[in-house]
C-alpha cells in the first residue's frame, strides 16, 4: 500500500485531446492509478471542443496510453479501472451555457481540480464560466505555461484568474520543478553542510545551466515563432533552476517560504542594459545541418515557416545576482534547439585552491565541479582530484567522479515523470512545486528588458548549423571571462 493517501476529487482536464494531455497528462494520471495513489472514488473528466461519439474520444485516449506508457508498465487491470474513472464531455470553453453539463457531473462533496491544458487566452473565460455554474468555491485550478508573452499580458491572464480563484488555489505548472533531480537540489544544499557552507562567492567560481534539445520546433511553428527560445525556456525553466541554485535557505519547507526566497533572487538579478547586450547575451537561429547522422532543415525551411522570421531558437547569456552570497559569481545560461546533444544539466564550478603545489602542466586539472543532470540520465556527480594509481605515477593527478546515478543506484525504484509528481501535489493541495504570481512577474520584467534591448538595437539572431553547440559568439561570450562551456564534445 502507498504511504501517501489522497482524498477523492474530480479531475477535469480542459484540452483533453491536445498533444500535452495525450502525451503527458493521461499517462501521468495512469501511473498514479497504477501506483495506488488515486483515491478509488476519484473521477476523471476529459473536456474538449471535439464533438462526436464520446466512446470514440475515450478510445483515442486509451490509444495514447498504449502508445506513451512503456509496455512493461501497462497493466490491463489498471487500464480497465482507469477507463471506468473516465468520462468525456464536448464543450466550447468560451460558452457559459456549455458548463451546465460539467456542473452536473461534479459531485458536490468532492473537490474539483480544473487543469487548463489550453492556450492562456481562454483561462479567464474558463474561470468565469466555472464561477457562473457554482464551481469556483474550493476548486483548484492548474495553469500551464506560457502565461502571457510579456509582463503586461501575464498580468492580464493572472488577474482574470484571480477574479475567481485566490492564489492559495492557483497552481502554475513548470514541469522542471517536478523532476526528481531538481527536488534533490533542496536536499543536496540544505541537508548537507559539506555543500551549504561552500555555497557562496567565497568558494564558487561560476555556474552553468544548459538545457539543450536535438529536436526542432516539432510542428509548433505558429506558437514558437511568436514566442522564441527566450520566452519559451529562459523566462520559466532556466530562471526557476537559477532560483533554486541561488536562493538562501528558507525558514521551512512550506510553499511560501520557498517561493519568498526564489523571488528575492529574481529581484536581485542585475539588468542587462542595451550597452551590455552584445557582450552578455547571444541569440541564434539554427540553419540546415545534421543531427544524429541525419540531415535536418534549418528553422526558416521548416514546414509552414516564414523565411523572414528573426525569432531566436538559441539563447546564451550571463546573469549576475546582486547580493552578498553571489557577488562576482556569473551564472551562464544556455538553451537551444537542434543542438549537438539532448542534455539538461547544472554545473557548479568551485574555485581553485589558493596555492598550487603539483606539477605545473597539470594545473588546468585542479578544479572541483558538482554536476547535476536533469536529463537524459538523472543524477549528481562531484568531480574530485585524486592521485593516479601506480608506482611510476608519482603525484600525477586525475579527475574522477563521485557519482550518484538515480537509475543505477535505485534499480528497484521507478523514477516518476515530473507530471506525476506535480499532479499528485495538486491533489494533496501542496503548492511547493508551483510558481507564484510575483515569481512570474519578476521573471518577465527581467526578460522583457532583453527583448526590448534586441528591438532597440535591431539585433538579428546569429546562424548556427543544426547539430552544433550554437553560434560561435556564445563560445566567445564565456571565453572573454576566461572560461568555457562544460562538456562540449
Amino acid at each position: 500500500m502507498p504511504a501517501i493517501t489522497v482524498d477523492a476529487n474530480t479531475f477535469a482536464l480542459f484540452g483533453a485531446l491536445g498533444d500535452l494531455a495525450l502525451r503527458k497528462l493521461f499517462p501521468a494520471l495512469y501511473q498514479l492509478d497504477r501506483a495506488g495513489l488515486l483515491n478509488p472514488a476519484t473521477r476523471l473528466v476529459a473536456l474538449s471542443r471535439d464533438t462526436g461519439e464520446a466512446d470514440a474520444h475515450l478510445a483515442r485516449i486509451e490509444q495514447s496510453l498504449r502508445r506513451y506508457v512503456p509496455p512493461h508498465e501497462l497493466d490491463e487491470g489498471v487500464l480497465d479501472r482507469f477507463r471506468n474513472r473516465l468520462d468525456y464531455l464536448a464543450m466550447d470553453f468560451r460558452r457559459a451555457e456549455d458548463y451546465a453539463s460539467l456542473a452536473q457531473s461534479v459531485s458536490p462533496d468532492m473537490p474539483l481540480i480544473a487543469y487548463f491544458a489550453t492556450p492562456a487566452s481562454v483561462y479567464g473565460d474558463i474561470c468565469r464560466n466555472l464561477a457562473a455554474v457554482g464551481l469556483a468555491e474550493q476548486t483548484r485550478v492548474v495553469l500551464e505555461k506560457p502565461i502571457g508573452h510579456d509582463l503586461i499580458s501575464s498580468q492580464v491572464v493572472n488577474d482574470a484568474v484571480a477574479e475567481h480563484f485566490p492564489e492559495s488555489r492557483t497552481y502554475r505548472i513548470d514541469h522542471y520543478l517536478g523532476k526528481e533531480t531538481v527536488q534533490n537540489l533542496i536536499a543536496l544544499r540544505f541537508a548537507n553542510s559539506l555543500f551549504e557552507t561552500q555555497w557562496n562567492q567565497h568558494h564558487i567560481s561560476h555556474v552553468e545551466i544548459t538545457v539543450a534539445e536535438t529536436v526542432g520546433i516539432e510542428g509548433r511553428w505558429g506558437y514558437f515563432d511568436q514566442a522564441g527560445q527566450l520566452r519559451d525556456m529562459i523566462q520559466n525553466h532556466l530562471l526557476q533552476l537559477l532560483c533554486l541554485i541561488a536562493m538562501d535557505p528558507p525558514a521551512d519547507l512550506t510553499a511560501d517560504s520557498i517561493r519568498d526566497e526564489k523571488v528575492k533572487v529574481l529581484k536581485a538579478l542585475a539588468p542587462i542594459t542595451p550597452e551590455k547586450l552584445s557582450q552578455r547575451v547571444v541569440r541564434g537561429q539554427y540553419a540546415a545541418g545534421s543531427v544524429g547522422g541525419k540531415p535536418v532543415p534549418g528553422y526558416l525551411e521548416e514546414e509552414n515557416s516564414n523565411a523572414e522570421s528573426s525569432t531566436e531558437t538559441f539563447v546564451a547569456l550571463r546573469a549576475d545576482i546582486c547580493n552578498w552570497r553571489w557577488s562576482g559569481v556569473p551564472f551562464y545560461l544556455r538553451t537551444g534547439k537542434r543542438m549537438a546533444q539532448k542534455v539538461s544539466q547544472i554545473v557548479i564550478h568551485f574555485k581553485e585552491p589558493p596555492f598550487y603545489i603539483f606539477a605545473p602542466e597539470q594545473r588546468s586539472l585542479i578544479s572541483n565541479r558538482l554536476i547535476i543532470r536533469l536529463q537524459p540520465d538523472e543524477g549528481i556527480s562531484l568531480q574530485v582530484m585524486t592521485k593516479q594509481q601506480g608506482l611510476d605515477k608519482g603525484m600525477h593527478l586525475r579527475s574522477g567522479p563521485l557519482n550518484l546515478n538515480f537509475s543505477e543506484t535505485y534499480k528497484s525504484s521507478r523514477i516518476p515523470d515530473a507530471y506525476e509528481r506535480l499532479l499528485l501535489e495538486v491533489m494533496q493541495g501542496n503548492q511547493n512545486l508551483f510558481v507564484r504570481k510575483d515569481e512570474i512577474e519578476y521573471a518577465w520584467r527581467w526578460c522583457d528588458q532583453l527583448i526590448d534591448g534586441w528591438t532597440r538595437l535591431g539585433d538579428a539572431p546569429k546562424t548556427y548549423p543544426a547539430g552544433s553547440w550554437g553560434p560561435v559568439a556564445s563560445i566567445a561570450m564565456i571565453t572573454r571571462d576566461g572560461r568555457s562551456w562544460y562538456g562540449d564534445l
